[in-house]
């Protein structure tokens, strides 16, 4: 065990030297092992298929243009942001998709290459279009960031024992499959959890600075995770949550908040 543990470590460390790149915004390492192309692919097929056992909400819905309309304005501000900064290849590829589906889920998430959904059930707590904002901001942020890529790589890593993506597909497809969705957060073990808090406080941040761009006031999410926090009852505590507490995401924000405005222009 430990002989497999300490090789495990020196493949950790010399992949995360090889794959070493930087997150906007934040400027922090991370480490990607598996090629953009890739993680796109995999989420056409998984998109696809969600949206075949879903009811999506027709575009002559005004709820869908909401979101068809906030969607446009972020990518926009998203495509000029990494444009300015030479990272415009962090969303090459992007087929950008914005999506209402119908279904009482207190949710919204965003895959890479820009799939987003945005379920019915959360726009009784945004309750507005900032604040709708705020949310896909928040969701696109994490696959301009490629926290899914980050996950699958540390999930490849340590269930598939360093074995690539593709030998992945064509051995155990299933193992692929699982690792995938994994990198949503789907059945995250407890060592993970403050590696994804990490990613939640990452795409708050982001989500922030995209949102002002396009013309949402940033001050919005405060209200918004207020609201959610008085919903769905007790809430786990933090270290058991793969999401920062309430009263930690709020005072992030408001710290994070005159960064943000700098980019506001309404």
């Amino acid at each position: 065990m430990k002989k497999t543990l300490a090789a495990m470590a020196v493949l950790l460390s010399l992949a995360y030297v090889v794959s070493c790149t930087k997150v906007p915004i934040t400027g922090r390492k991370q480490m990607n092992l598996v090629p953009e192309s890739e993680m796109i692919g995999m989420s056409l097929t998984a998109y696809s298929d969600f949206l075949s056992k879903s009811y999506v909400v027709p575009n002559s819905d005004a709820r869908t243009q909401m979101v068809q309309r906030i969607g446009n304005k972020i990518k926009t501000s998203v495509e000029k942001f990494l444009t300015d900064n030479n990272q415009s290849n962090r969303v090459e590829g992007f087929q950008w998709e914005f999506n209402l589906v119908d279904d009482p889920t207190v949710n919204a998430w965003c895959m890479p290459g820009g799939k987003v959904v945005v379920y019915t059930g959360i726009l009784g707590v945004t309750q507005d279009e900032q604040s709708l904002a705020v949310v896909m901001g928040h969701e696109i942020a994490h696959a301009v960031a490629r926290h899914g890529n980050e996950r699958m790589s540390q999930g490849i890593l340590i269930q598939g024992a360093g074995a690539t993506l593709g030998a992945l597909m064509s051995d155990k497809p299933d193992l692929a499959k699982n690792i995938f969705l994994q990198s949503y957060g789907i059945g995250s073990q407890l060592g993970m959890l403050a590696y994804s808090r990490n990613h939640e406080s990452e795409a708050d941040k982001l989500g922030l600075v995209f949102m002002a761009m396009a013309g949402y006031d940033p001050n919005a999410s405060i209200g918004f995770w207020q609201r959610m926090s008085s919903t769905g009852g007790q809430a786990p505590p933090e270290i058991l949550s793969t999401h920062p507490s309430d009263e930690t995401r709020i005072n992030t924000l408001k710290e994070f908040m005159p960064e943000a405005m700098k980019y506001y222009k309404p």
